[in-house]
């Protein structure tokens, strides 16, 4: 059954006082007893009570028309052409964006969430922060959908909690993209990944372990190279070009994709010619580097439009029973310069 935000009538109703009771009692008021006050503020607590912000309130729909959109980081150009999405079709129905970024930071992430939950808004969309991921602590989103405020998370999600999802086929991008090297007569193709500790970063490992396995390949695992604060890009690359026979690269991440094409091509490797390069993300500069990257396009800017629409369906039917549902989007490659063509067969 869906949750219902409790309301001050529904708590003046359960201890048979008045509204205006329980709505001191709540302010701490001097008027009403200690033992009021006591008893409907830990009721309040356990119920998960939220003051409502009703001259905020559309007069037709009883929403604030708002909704929160919380990412770890704007810069990422997979994260702004989500936003874009989400824009688009906010303003098409009357809705205003509140957009905060948690930089990867499951504690700021929490904090942003509580504050906008005070403001009485509709609705969050999230992506779920790295250091969230990692300590697996999302306490904070199940306080907000035991509070009746409903979420759709996108991209990186956790299967912990019960909400709508819009998600990327990671793996099978990954899978695809290796199986193209695969095509393209690549036998030692290597793996660069800054987001190994993510949801999607660990989907599309897989991904690229599942087309080495089908295709009869050994998982080399000194040719998965994890970039984090102890490892950076620039000595892994250098050991792994200096000691094994790499003729492919697969990037997880854009940014990776275009550090790794500098790097390469600074070692006086060729591209495609020696090592043929494909990344993530289907952003802007994988298109005006040299040689331009083949991408693997998440179609984000879809994503956001899809989940916007999943949460004012949400927020405007708050009253029917929930469900809910987890929409795949499918990825598809971008094929540019960096790698080699398919073969012609006659």
């Amino acid at each position: 059954m869906k949750r219902k935000r409790i309301t001050l009538k529904d708590i003046a109703k359960e201890f048979d006082v008045s509204i205006a009771t329980v709505s001191k009692s709540l302010s701490d008021s001097y008027e009403i007893s200690t033992k009021t006050k006591e008893k409907i503020q830990k009721y309040a607590k356990e119920h998960h009570y939220k003051p409502n912000y009703s001259i905020f309130l559309d007069d037709k729909t009883k929403n604030t028309k708002t909704i929160g959109v919380i990412i770890p980081n704007m810069l990422n150009h997979f994260f702004t052409k989500v936003f874009v999405g989400i824009e688009k079709i906010a303003t098409a129905n009357g809705y205003n964006l509140i957009t905060c970024i948690s930089n990867e930071s499951r504690e700021k992430e929490a904090s942003v969430m509580e504050l906008l939950k005070n403001s009485s808004l509709d609705g969050f969309i999230l992506s779920v922060a790295e250091e969230t991921q990692v300590k697996q602590d999302f306490s904070h989103l199940q306080n907000a959908i035991n509070q009746g405020i409903p979420i759709v998370m996108i991209d990186r999600i956790t299967e912990e909690i019960e909400c709508d999802k819009v998600i990327v086929n990671d793996k099978e991008g990954a899978y695809h993209a290796t199986n193209h090297f695969i095509e393209t007569g690549c036998k030692n193709i290597a793996i660069v990944s800054n987001i190994h500790r993510l949801s999607v970063g660990k989907l599309r490992l897989e991904g690229y372990k599942k087309a080495l396995t089908e295709a009869n390949m050994p998982v080399d695992e000194a040719l998965i190279l994890k970039i984090d604060e102890f490892h950076d890009i620039e000595t892994l690359l250098k050991i792994v070009l200096g000691s094994k026979k790499v003729d492919a690269i697969l990037c997880l991440e854009e940014d990776s994709a275009i550090d790794t094409l500098k790097l390469v091509k600074s070692k006086g490797f060729r591209v495609p010619e020696d090592i043929s390069i494909i990344g993530f993300t289907n952003g802007i500069l994988p298109r005006y580097v040299t040689p331009a990257i083949t991408t693997i396009s998440q179609h984000s800017t879809y994503l956001g439009e899809i989940a916007t629409k999943m949460l004012i369906d949400k927020i405007e039917n708050k009253n029917v029973e929930a469900s809910y549902t987890t929409k795949v989007i499918k990825t598809n490659l971008i094929e540019r310069q960096s790698t080699k063509p398919l073969p012609t067969y006659c």
